[in-house]
């Protein structure tokens, strides 16, 4: 049964930077697409970023240029750093393999002054 463990949440000010952590377990990481998702109060779940096996990336437009996200298969873990933070990214995130529908817990970012 596949595991994603999220972390690195927290409250931040606006133009802050965190970094989220997501470990996976029960999958081949190393072969296996990865993305992020985070979901506002009140709003649907929304997809922010992928990045293939092969280490390619792609990112929805409204964080494109501020957060990059990237793997290390040794750790079996998936980053997303987030810089230049709005207001508006305040929302659980979470990981999950592109291939599976396992969801973890997620983990609370909240950007505020």
């Amino acid at each position: 049964q596949e595991q994603f463990v999220e972390s690195g949440g927290g409250l931040v000010q606006p133009g802050g930077s965190l970094r989220l952590s997501c470990v996976a377990s029960g999958i081949v990481f190393s072969s296996n697409t990865m993305d992020w998702y985070r979901q506002a109060p009140g709003k649907q779940r929304e997809w922010v970023a992928r990045i293939g096996s092969a280490g390619n990336t792609v990112y929805e437009d409204s964080v494109n240029g501020r957060f990059t996200i990237s793997r290390d298969n040794a750790k079996n873990t998936v980053y997303l750093q987030m810089n230049s933070l709005k207001p508006e990214d305040t929302a659980v995130y979470y990981c999950k393999g592109t291939a599976f529908g396992s969801w973890g817990q997620g983990t609370q970012v909240t950007v505020s002054s």
